[in-house]
């Protein structure tokens, strides 16, 4: 009877509410290792461990000789199995689930799986001394998996029935369009990281870029996705879609605040701390261009069936025939 209780308490299922608190956590910690990630490249110590999977040749844990760069190396390591855990816990609430949720699980083994897809691409950037195309991949990998845990929290708040747009078709196009824009800031922004002073160790190599020529190109992007996202918020206001100009608005704000971020690093010689920042930034501008797509259209409730849809067959076979 014990065991019984015991397995009965395991399975019971889980609240939307403590469903959607760990899709939350899932995006919170994924962002954070985006930043902790950074932080090991700003130190120098992308090779404080210079080997995979092991820390060195012969521990998988760092060793006192290797010094402060080992310990921010092997720490960065050991977050990515915290970050797997949450995503783990969510796949499993996604599973205890009841009533089971449609287009739940995809997202959930999609967030899963990219976190041991990503530890591989990170092993791979050390094996190849901190290359930075591989180095510029990690990045872009993460924002895939900040992607995919958002897509599953928002999936969770959102009923089950039909998506319906709540802007013209013209509008969701030019949404998408900033969409694509944004993500193709982000690799830009990789490529800029490439070419300049911040390369994880003294001796990594560079992509061999113009520093100077890239960060114009990056900056010209910009320029065209803050263009795109203001015409975003007029259209919005013009078709009275108050939930997706709200959204456009707060993309903007960030876009702009990244984009002041970026200017003052590049003038003052690219600061760790403001790098930081900037990276964090990122993750930001890609969590409110999501959530701008997202507003531009909306989930309803599956409509339940009338009680009265088979009322005229019940009816006629009540009313007696006569000649």
């Amino acid at each position: 009877m014990r065991r019984i209780c015991a397995v009965n308490r395991i399975a019971r299922p889980v609240s939307g509410i403590l469903l959607r608190r760990l899709a939350l956590a899932s995006i919170i910690a994924n962002v954070g290792i985006v930043v902790t990630g950074g932080a090991v490249r700003l130190t120098a110590s992308g090779l404080g461990c210079p080997t995979w999977p092991r820390c060195t040749d012969t521990s998988y844990v760092n060793t006192a000789e290797m010094g402060v760069h080992g310990v921010i190396e092997f720490g960065n390591r050991m977050l990515t199995f915290a970050v797997g855990l949450i995503a783990l816990a969510t796949l499993l609430a996604v599973l205890a689930h009841r009533p089971h949720r449609r287009g739940l699980l995809p997202l959930a083994v999609a967030v899963f799986l990219g976190i041991p897809a990503q530890a591989v691409i990170g092993g791979i950037t050390v094996l190849t001394n901190l290359n930075p195309w591989v180095v510029g991949l990690h990045f872009l990998a993460s924002m895939a998996v900040i992607s995919a845990a958002y897509a599953l929290w928002r999936r969770i708040g959102d009923p089950d029935g039909p998506t319906v747009p709540v802007v013209p078709t013209p509008l969701r196009t030019l949404a998408r369009i900033t969409t694509g824009v944004s993500v193709a800031v982000l690799v830009v922004g990789t490529w800029v990281t490439g070419s300049g002073p911040h390369a994880g160790d003294h001796g990594a190599a560079r992509n061999g870029l113009d520093p100077e020529s890239i960060s114009q190109v990056h900056a010209d992007v910009v320029f065209l996705l803050i263009g795109l996202t203001v015409a975003l918020i007029f259209a919005f206001r013009a078709v009275d879609a108050a939930g997706a100009t709200r959204a456009a608005i707060v993309l903007l704000a960030v876009e702009l605040s990244q984009g002041v971020i970026g200017f003052v690093q590049y003038f003052t010689h690219v600061p760790a701390l403001l790098v930081g920042a900037h990276m964090l930034g990122s993750c930001l501008v890609l969590l409110a261009t999501l959530s701008m797509q997202w507003s531009t259209r909306e989930r309803r409730p599956a409509e339940a069936p009338s009680p009265w849809a088979a009322a005229p067959a019940a009816e006629a076979e009540a009313v007696p025939v006569t000649a």
